[in-house]
């Protein structure tokens, strides 16, 4: 399970309109006890996917008619990645989980976002058209390497 909180989603819908029709993208920093995901705070990122990266991975049948682009693939710079890493850590943090947007599809895991995912984090996926946030799901991998529904906590904090 995740925890978070109305802001955090919030920050995760503004994030995904604003890129709209790019898939967006960040890291999600909290901390893990007892299984439970507590998120703490959204680190958005920038999309870095390049068409270079399009040759580390292998297109999938659904892709064999598609421009590989920022419209349907996100990338996060491994140095933003260990960054974000180091300065978690220093705050008692650590990186929990990663989300992105599937502009004008489903809030659903594709073949790349499980070729890409660990399986200790969380992912958060944002289903997005031009004007509107349509969905909002959350997958986890399971030991088999397939996405699992991951439970949703929304919890409002008080300012």
């Amino acid at each position: 399970m995740i925890v978070i909180t109305l802001d955090h989603l919030n920050q995760i819908h503004k994030h995904a309109l604003k890129i709209y029709p790019e898939e967006c993208c960040g890291l999600l920093l909290g901390t893990i006890k007892d299984k439970q995901k507590t998120l703490i705070e959204v680190f958005p990122a920038e999309n870095s996917w390049t068409p270079e990266e399009n040759e580390l991975f292998p297109k999938t049948t659904h892709d064999t008619q598609k421009i590989l682009s920022k419209q349907n693939r996100f990338s996060i710079a491994p140095e933003v990645v260990f960054n974000v890493q180091k300065e978690a850590r220093s705050r008692q943090l650590q990186i929990i989980g990663v989300y992105h947007s599937h502009p004008d599809y489903i809030a659903v895991p594709s073949e790349f976002d499980r070729a890409i995912a660990w399986a200790e984090y969380s992912y958060i996926i944002v289903s997005v058209t031009s004007n509107n946030v349509i969905d909002l799901k959350t997958w986890q991998l399971d030991n088999t390497k397939n996405f699992r529904p991951e439970a949703l906590q929304i919890i409002k904090v008080n300012s």
